[in-house]
């Protein structure tokens, strides 16, 4: 049976206040981001129990995705192993979106596992590292590939810390304030005849087929978001993706 499914968008970062922060690479939460996280771990510590109770957290290996794991979850017993995952990491190639090495992050969050972050992090704008590129049809197709990968994962709860952007245009559709969360359980799989592309991109290209996709739980879609901070707007998969780079 597959999983079902806790996204977590981060809490405030400083490049969520201030625009020139989007020129510093992967920056920090700031000060109300840290307080958010406040908030978020006290309803998490609540929602998060029985059949809810997490078997394992994945987060995008970003700094401010990292905080809010650590600051929210901190609190799960150390049995439950929280996993870093590049494919979680955000949509653009802005330095606020780019991570730093593993080498460098991975010290001062040794709860986190980094061994399962892919070595190719932080880079993005490589032919080898395609399916990171900010173009629609990378992001849908990244989308579509972490779907596939809990889809077949094993554990009954699975908690992931990411990003707005990819989440709500690349994997669920939904909206996410900073330090909102959702949970969701998977519709069945599609088969590719089955399967509608989203629509053409404009070139000679086609989106990826929604193999994958989530149904969102009725608490948190009517109740605008777990934390009750997001807006209440659903949108296409690969919606407001730029077609191509350059």
């Amino acid at each position: 049976m597959p999983p079902t499914v806790v996204l977590i968008r981060h809490a405030q970062a400083l490049h969520n206040v201030e625009d020139e922060y989007i020129w510093i690479r992967d920056p920090s939460l700031s000060a109300l981001g840290f307080e958010q996280c406040k908030e978020l771990r006290e309803v998490l510590r609540t929602k998060l129990t029985g059949e809810l109770k997490p078997d394992v957290v994945l987060v995008s290996p970003m700094l401010r995705t990292l905080q809010t794991a650590m600051a929210s979850l901190d609190w799960l017993d150390e049995s439950i192993p929280f996993q870093g995952h590049a494919g979680w990491q955000e949509t653009t190639d802005n330095p606020c979106d780019v991570g730093v090495a593993v080498s460098e992050i991975a010290p001062k969050f040794p709860r986190v596992d980094f061994s399962t972050v892919d070595p190719l992090f932080p880079e993005k704008k490589t032919p080898e590292t395609k399916l990171y590129a900010y173009t629609r049809r990378a992001l849908v197709t990244r989308g579509q590939t972490v779907l596939e990968e809990l889809y077949k994962r094993t554990e009954p709860v699975i908690v992931v810390v990411s990003h707005s952007a990819f989440l709500s245009k690349a994997v669920s559709g939904s909206m996410y304030a900073n330090a909102d969360f959702r949970i969701f359980n998977f519709e069945e799989p599609l088969s590719e005849a089955e399967a509608a592309a989203v629509g053409d991109d404009g070139s000679d290209e086609r989106l990826p087929l929604l193999v994958y996709r989530l149904k969102e739980w009725e608490e948190t879609r009517l109740g605008h978001g777990g934390m009750g901070w997001s807006v209440d707007q659903v949108r296409e998969i690969g919606d407001e993706l730029p077609v191509k780079r350059g």
